[in-house]
């Protein structure tokens, strides 16, 4: 490191503690974090220093605390870059871009396009603008619940309904809520809108085709994307597992990783005509139906499981100082991650054990064994380097919680349904 900076990372969560974990590995570093409340996954830590400011995850206390920040650091000598490490402290560091900019380096996108990308509908109309593949999608709007005329839909059950605002979507509370929906008749999806628009929620709701196949169908992709708009890094995982509990299905718990160059071709396109800045992390998954890799939605920074960027070798910090301090990303190739299986490193967020009895039967699983057998693996949250009896003991508890929320939940969100498409696929395929 020629070249003296200062981090400071938004939030306090795992994602935070991600990052805070590759600056500490590239440069040996402590940071400092930003967050509105206090999250186990940086807590008791040595490399991440969160400093608390109840209301900073929205304005007007978010720019009220970043003016006196801008203060204390306008006649800073070194680079002080800010890093969101969630959706809503991406959206504030896009919208107070131009202010925040006169003192720090904020390596994000425009508020114009993160207002068009951040919205699912947005993204899809985006999609289809630059031939990304994405599933069938139905809008459901209020005036539609009123009006009782949403439930002819233009593809077969089961579908997905998911909120198209996750932040009004969190003041809705009934029982039986879930972060998204499999819908299996037409009963069940009158039952849910009704739900959700008579309780509290007014924004649309996105209803798509349901792709068939277990969690090891899916998808993550993370990106980088230098000050010029170029694509410098793309880094490709395959999920083998995911959350199984209502609040939180669709976080990954087992990244395998990945290598595929259609995918990274598409990507790299769809970026860098967006003249796209920063981070970017895609969810995709496989459509076995017709050969197809179908776009869901992209993060406008990296994703809460991507550290499994920097285990594979490509750490996610060094980017961002590439870029902004050293000044050395313009001239440099685009690295396209994981094309060397010799290299490759697997990604868990749950225990062994959990992997090991919940993990869909396939190739890609034997695979991860194999690699667990060599211990060819890793965590984020459990750190060498950052090991003290306090957080050791909250992070083992953190991670034998995951067994009663498998226990209480995989079966009825995720294994039953698995086992019901696996039936169906197979009869399609004697036919």
């Amino acid at each position: 490191m020629s070249k003296k900076f200062t981090p400071i990372l938004l939030g306090s969560d795992i994602n935070v503690y991600g990052m805070a974990r590759s600056f500490n590995e590239a440069y040996g570093i402590k940071v400092k974090a930003l967050a509105d409340i206090q999250l186990a996954a940086t807590r008791y830590s040595k490399i991440v220093d969160v400093e608390l400011h109840h209301g900073f995850s929205a304005d007007p206390t978010f720019m009220d605390v970043m003016r006196k920040k801008m203060e204390i650091y306008k006649d800073h000598e070194e680079p002080v870059i800010l890093i969101a490490c969630g959706d809503g402290y991406a959206e504030l560091l896009a919208k107070h871009n131009e202010e925040l900019s006169k003192v720090f380096v904020v390596p994000y996108i425009d508020y114009d396009l993160l207002e068009v990308l951040i919205s699912k509908e947005g993204f899809y109309k985006t999609a289809e603008k630059y031939g990304l593949p994405y599933p069938k999608t139905q809008i459901i709007t209020m005036d539609d619940y009123k009006a009782e005329n949403y439930l002819t839909i233009p593809f077969d059950y089961p579908v997905e309904l998911k909120p198209e605002d996750p932040v009004s979507w969190l003041n809705c509370q009934f029982e039986g809520r879930k972060k998204t929906f499999t819908i299996h008749d037409e009963a069940e999806l009158a039952d849910i809108v009704g739900k959700i628009y008579t309780h509290g929620y007014k924004a649309d709701l996105i209803l798509q085709d349901f792709i068939p196949g277990d969690d090891s169908n899916m998808r993550t992709l993370n990106a980088y994307v230098d000050k010029n708009h170029q694509v410098k890094m793309m880094c490709l995982g395959h999920p083998l597992l995911e959350d199984p509990t209502p609040q939180s299905i669709g976080n990954y718990v087992t990244i395998l990783p990945a290598y595929d160059e259609k995918l990274y071709e598409q990507v790299q396109s769809f970026l860098e005509k967006l003249n796209y800045t920063g981070m970017a992390n895609f969810d995709i998954k496989y459509d076995v139906r017709d050969g197809q890799y179908k776009f869901f939605e992209i993060n406008l920074r990296q994703g809460r499981s991507s550290f499994y960027v920097t285990l594979n070798g490509y750490n996610l910090a060094k980017w961002y100082i590439d870029d902004y301090v050293e000044d050395s990303l313009k001239d440099k190739k685009t690295v396209y991650g994981n094309k060397l299986k010799s290299e490759h490193k697997l990604w868990l967020g749950v225990p062994v054990k959990i992997f090991e009895e919940y993990t869909y039967d396939n190739d890609a699983k034997r695979t991860a064994e194999e690699l667990i057998r060599e211990g060819r693996y890793g965590t984020t949250v459990f750190y060498d380097k950052d090991r003290n009896f306090k957080r050791w003991l909250l992070m083992k508890y953190m991670f034998h919680n995951y067994y009663a929320r498998y226990k209480k939940y995989y079966e009825v969100n995720k294994g039953q349904y698995f086992e019901e498409e696996a039936k169906k696929l197979g009869q399609q395929k004697e036919k």
